[in-house]
């Protein structure tokens, strides 16, 4: 099996560790004299940065969370000049306002070097030709990955999201071997090829580099089958670098962590106790070698557990399992995060319409799609037919503007929505994951 940097993907453990304690003392010095969030919380908790002198000491430091994000927006918790941050992304956020991250010159070196590890790892290298399908833009993904390629030597055909014709007539005539994008948008072009009578034997697909969303076993194996592929799945969120934080080899027995430059935890999500090995919990980084935007335990919400003994492929830093979950309400639909308080923020500023919504989630044939009920006022509902249609379509269009993605609107009689004596079930995802 391949391994793009031997020497920190296979270093003995307790190099690693030596390794992980110098540098996150030094993230640590940095955010303190640089951040004032991080000062502060720091003060708050009498630590100071010479405190912190090992990867022991990383349980005394406090959280961060996406809402102090949204509360520094947009730069407050850069911890360098504006001078110095060389590109800017950003993620959706609950309430409109995104997520914003930077990049020094450095963070981007680092970005490259991460996901040139997973691509390796895909066996994707010189001889490659990688079609991105995944989103370019404020989002992470296409040009997380695109850099990456790039730095392994690879072919990149920079085809973006969308446009299925097109996705497929490149992959025929440019003799694409390799595929990144969500794994729904990959059954979906699976299916395309089927329905537009396209060999598959003409094909030179190998491998698929599947994220962005949650997917199962059973996901991979139709992947496979139907598209003649190996499928390996990637794991990244835009506050700790993008895509490239973890990775899944050949052997598919875990994603690997670049431990040399994020820190993982597993904690309970109700008590922020560190658990041990093996134990299922809310996953939690701290970023020991970025520069723009340094982040000190950054609770992820999503659910996963950590193995730290050496793989088949001869790596020797963490692995994570799939995600099984989220501790909060966030939905990842087509790629996109996407909260109901998102959707709630339009309904009410929106006339005539109850203080009453559901989503339904449900992948229809193999992409995902979100369906909003909304309930009418007793006005509303008894105003004509057309005058309904013009309120649905403009909800519609504002709810699309706040995402960024599209959606269904389904206007509904007063009452229908069922109510609850405890919290509202706001969601109901159809999906088999």
């Amino acid at each position: 099996m391949q391994i793009w940097n031997p020497m920190f993907e296979c270093m003995d453990r307790e190099e690693l560790r030596k390794v992980q304690s110098e540098r996150l003392s030094s993230a640590v010095d940095r955010v303190y004299h640089n951040v004032p969030f991080y000062r502060q919380k720091m003060q708050e908790k009498g630590i100071l940065p010479g405190d912190i002198k090992s990867v022991d000491d990383l349980k005394h430091l406090p959280f961060t969370k996406k809402q102090d994000l949204r509360d520094n927006y947009p730069f407050g918790l850069f911890a360098t000049p504006m001078s110095e941050i060389v590109r800017i992304h950003a993620s959706s956020g609950t309430t409109g306002k995104q997520t914003v991250v930077g990049y020094t010159r450095r963070d981007l070196d680092t970005w490259s070097e991460v996901m040139a590890r997973t691509l390796t790892a895909a066996e994707i290298g010189r001889n490659s030709f990688l079609q991105i399908a995944y989103g370019y833009g404020l989002f992470t993904g296409g040009l997380g990955i695109h850099y990456g390629a790039e730095k392994v030597c690879a072919s990149v055909i920079p085809i973006s999201g969308g446009n299925t014709k097109s996705q497929l007539q490149v992959m025929q005539d440019f003799g694409t071997t390799n595929i990144a994008c969500t794994p729904s948008y990959a059954l979906y072009l699976a299916e395309e090829i089927e329905e537009r009578g396209i060999d598959r034997s003409q094909l030179k697909l190998k491998t698929g580099i599947f994220g962005a969303e949650p997917w199962t076993e059973s996901m991979r194996n139709e992947l496979e089958e139907r598209l003649g592929i190996k499928a390996v799945d990637i794991y990244g969120l835009s506050e700790i670098i993008g895509p490239g934080v973890a990775f899944e080899c050949m052997s598919r027995k875990g994603l690997h962590i670049s431990e040399d430059h994020f820190i993982p935890e597993i904690i309970d999500p109700v008590t922020g106790e560190v658990l041990e090995e093996g134990m299922e919990g809310e996953l939690v980084f701290t970023t020991i070698t970025k520069e723009g935007l340094p982040l000190i335990r950054y609770r992820t919400h999503d659910i996963s557990r950590l193995s730290l003994g050496k793989c088949d492929c001869g790596r020797t830093i963490a692995r994570m399992s799939k995600v099984t979950g989220r501790t909060d309400d966030m939905l990842i639909i087509r790629g996109v995060n996407v909260f109901p308080s998102q959707i709630e923020s339009v309904l009410l500023e929106t006339a005539n319409i109850a203080p009453h919504y559901q989503l339904i989630v449900d992948r229809v044939g193999k992409l995902d799609e979100l369906e909003v009920l909304v309930e009418m006022s007793p006005d509303l509902f008894s105003d004509e037919v057309k005058k309904l249609e013009i309120v649905e379509a403009g909800i519609k269009k504002e709810i699309q503007a706040t995402l960024g993605i599209s959606v269904k609107v389904r206007l509904v009689e007063p009452k229908t929505i069922a109510r609850s004596e405890g919290k509202a079930v706001r969601v109901i995802d159809k999906r088999k994951f």
